[in-house]
């Protein structure tokens, strides 16, 4: 049986005519490498990701995209659909949450978006009730799947649907601060004139003001930040002294000034999420800063916070307690606490 979505376009030659999604669902026996995911809210994140997902040939096979607002889920998928003709064929539909039976993933998005002037925290009551709402609606139709959490703030919506959704904590995982750490390194990048995949530096914490870089644990393909620009002179490179303080209020500061600017943030948010699914679908794990469930670690318990964390085809795997030093350690567990104090504050 094929499950079909049907779209209005309008009046054309005179009558109106309707037009079909692509929305065959292929069997995963018949595909090699078939992979369902599914994303719950429509906005500028979760549509993104969608079209984002769907224009990757190696990514999924299978895409639902769900929505409160039927008309503009629909709307999203005709146009992302139309598109699919230059890649493979993959199916994407405007689904409900049974549709989502059979997910590898589902990522979860829904909430109010961040206004200009106001932090992730300040939304957290409402969000939370959001995903109060949906969390056994999408878990009753997808219990074996890996779920990532986008939601903000997404430190405390990935604890809060660890704690209510039932399922393994493997299987949540908070996209934390994996955009931080991409805006890191394309800062640095830009500093030292060089590709951002040779920068190893990090940001820990909370997805938001607490966060913080553990510089110690910062490299350009092995060598250290200091290091890197005396190796670069032998060539007659010269570097500006980096202000590791001005670097970290950039990482902070970055995404209020685009939300000031355009009014919101989605494009880089959606390509680190594609690579954080990448990375569950792949044959071997990834160490990634994504927000998951803490226990001892760092001297820090029972809350959803980024460090390094090995992720794979089986979700959170194991965190790489790296050394830090005392300073980073105090930022870190600050950071915990704060997020702690929010905890407290919130009905869950």
């Amino acid at each position: 049986m094929h499950d079909k979505t049907i779209y209005d376009t309008g009046a054309s030659f005179g009558k109106t005519q309707s037009v079909f999604c692509q929305a065959v669902r292929p069997n995963k026996e018949d595909l090699n490498m078939s992979r369902k995911i599914t994303i719950i809210g429509a906005g500028s994140v979760g549509a993104t990701i969608a079209y984002t997902l769907a224009m990757d040939n190696n990514s999924a096979s299978e895409i639902v995209l769900i929505d409160i607002n039927k008309e503009k889920v629909e709307g999203e998928v005709m146009d992302i659909a139309q598109g699919t003709f230059f890649r493979e064929p993959v199916s994407i539909i405007a689904g409900d949450y049974e549709d989502a039976r059979g997910s590898d993933i589902v990522i979860i998005t829904s909430g109010i978006a961040r206004k200009p002037g106001q932090t992730r925290i300040e939304l957290t009551q409402t969000n939370v009730n959001i995903l109060k709402s949906i969390t056994p609606q999408i878990t009753a139709a997808a219990p074996d799947a890996l779920y990532v959490i986008v939601s903000n703030p997404v430190d405390i919506m990935t604890y809060v649907f660890t704690k209510i959704s039932g399922l393994k904590e493997s299987q949540v995982i908070g996209s934390g601060t994996i955009l931080d750490t991409a805006r890191l390194r394309y800062g640095l990048s830009q500093h030292y004139d060089i590709a951002q995949k040779n920068i190893h530096a990090y940001v820990f914490g909370e997805h938001g003001d607490t966060s913080f870089v553990p510089w110690s644990r910062a490299d350009i393909s092995g060598a250290s930040l200091e290091e890197y620009p005396e190796l670069r002179k032998k060539e007659g490179k010269e570097f500006a002294t980096l202000d590791k303080d001005a670097m970290a209020e950039y990482v902070h500061k970055s995404g209020g000034q685009i939300i000031a600017r355009k009014g919101a943030t989605f494009y880089a948010i959606s390509a680190s999420v594609c690579k954080l699914c990448s990375s569950l679908m792949a044959s071997s794990d990834s160490v990634m800063t994504v927000s998951s469930m803490m226990h001892g670690e760092y001297g820090i318990d029972d809350v959803c916070i980024s460090t390094l964390t090995l992720v794979g085809p089986q979700g959170i795997k194991s965190k790489l307690e790296v050394k830090l030093t005392d300073e980073e350690v105090e930022k870190l567990q600050h950071s915990a606490n704060a997020l702690k104090d929010v905890i407290k504050a919130i009905e869950l």
